[in-house]
């Protein structure tokens, strides 16, 4: 199963780019957050098939498989288990697979454990880490029901289930 709409987003240019990664810091700084910004999932996938960042998906096995994933992306899995115990060794394996000088999208469920991996990774020298607001699932709605105002999906980007 993967998503069948084909996005059709506008070409960057380093004025459009620039304007993304200004809102991005806006973003953090309006939050207080400690890390380098926050993209939207439609400028994560500008970004992303641009080649101007690389995501790196930090949910468990399980959730990519069972939920789906954005194909071609790096995984890092943030915690493991269903009690989601934390990787330790979180920052080491992202600079050994991606290294500190990408840029780098961090991507789960709703954006809540891919904020905490990009506090993690700016405190240990990532300078150019971002959070995807929303995740790929989005955030819980009235009825608790993830996908039914925002989130990866919910936007129609592509992605992929097995």
């Amino acid at each position: 199963m993967n998503s069948t709409t084909k996005i059709e987003l506008p070409e960057l240019d380093d004025n459009k780019i620039q304007q993304i990664f200004a809102d991005a810091k806006q973003r953090v700084e309006d939050h207080y957050l400690e890390f380098t910004g926050t993209v939207l999932p439609h400028e994560a996938w500008a970004l992303f098939q641009a080649g101007h960042a690389v995501i790196v998906d930090v949910r468990t096995n399980e959730e990519r498989k069972f939920v789906g994933y954005v194909e071609d992306t790096i995984h890092i899995p943030w915690a493991t288990g269903t009690a989601l115990n934390r990787n330790p060794r979180f920052a080491k394996e992202l600079e050994s697979k991606v290294g500190k000088d990408k840029t780098i999208l961090l991507l789960c469920r709703s954006g809540k454990r891919s904020a905490a991996a990009a506090n993690v990774a700016f405190n240990a020298g990532f300078e150019n880490i971002y959070n995807i607001e929303q995740g790929f699932e989005g955030d819980l709605d009235e009825d608790n029901h993830r996908g039914s105002f925002n989130g990866w999906r919910f936007h129609h980007l592509p992605w992929r289930q097995e």
